[in-house]
């Protein structure tokens, strides 16, 4: 008598394949700008993610039902399986410890540097949230501005190729108030975040306070905190 395939294991390969599907569509309609990146990375690639984390219970489920030939189907359950273990283990490399829902970090909430307009931020408010001042001081302690001995214009100029040297792409330089505004768009999803950079003297020195925010999302995963981390790295070693 022939086997039947079991619907479990049916039902887990056609969840690891969309999965699979899903999670290299996303990107791709970003990339070519059909979607873009917070509605490609929400409901393209994080349906993918979801319907992988589906598949990896379901797949081992139906490993179980067809053992030993009890039922057909078991190369799909094993396509569920992988499928989602991929992407558990994806999730799993790229989680964060737990941060504020917060977008915007900055060296100096209490006088944070400012960005000039422009056509893009239109219907956007800049400033920086109050509510926000808190949250950051508790979940990032590290941020404070960062002392330089150079000069204010040769401070200025050390910022720029830092910046340039993450690969920060400068888009305004005003060097007679000491400031510089970059962006930054992340290579897989090409979501945007804006950074300002404000150089002021202090003594026979500088003294230089950093803001990144992201244009996407509520929350940043303290993807902001670890630019700016970076930034100061760059400066400073």
């Amino acid at each position: 008598m022939e086997s039947r395939r079991s619907k479990v294991a049916l039902l887990a390969g056609i969840l690891g394949g969309l999965a699979l599907f899903d999670i290299v569509l996303g990107p791709l309609l970003i990339k070519l700008g059909i979607l873009s990146p917070l509605d490609g990375f929400r409901y393209v690639f994080g349906i993918g993610v979801l319907e992988g984390l589906v598949a990896l219970p379901l797949g081992l489920i139906g490993l179980f039902l067809t053992r030993g030939g009890a039922a057909t189907g078991r190369n799909l359950a094993w396509l569920g399986v992988g499928a989602g273990a991929l992407i558990f283990a994806m999730v799993a490399a790229n989680s964060l410890p737990p941060v504020p829902p917060i977008n915007d970090i900055t060296t100096n909430a209490d006088d944070p540097p400012s960005f000039a307009a422009d056509p893009a931020d239109a219907g956007r408010d800049m400033t920086y949230p109050s509510d926000y001042v808190a949250q950051a001081r508790e979940a990032y302690p590290d941020l404070a501005p960062i002392e330089l001995a150079a000069a204010p214009a040769d401070a200025l100029a050390q910022g720029q190729r830092a910046a340039e040297s993450l690969g920060w792409k400068v888009t305004v330089v005003r060097a007679p108030a000491g400031e510089f505004e970059a962006q930054v768009v992340s290579a897989l999803f090409e979501f945007v975040d804006d950074v300002a950079v404000r150089v002021r003297p202090q003594g026979t020195g500088s003294v230089i306070d950093v803001r990144s925010k992201s244009r996407d999302g509520q929350s940043d995963l303290g993807a902001n905190a670890a630019r700016i981390r970076r930034f100061q790295d760059a400066l400073t070693n």
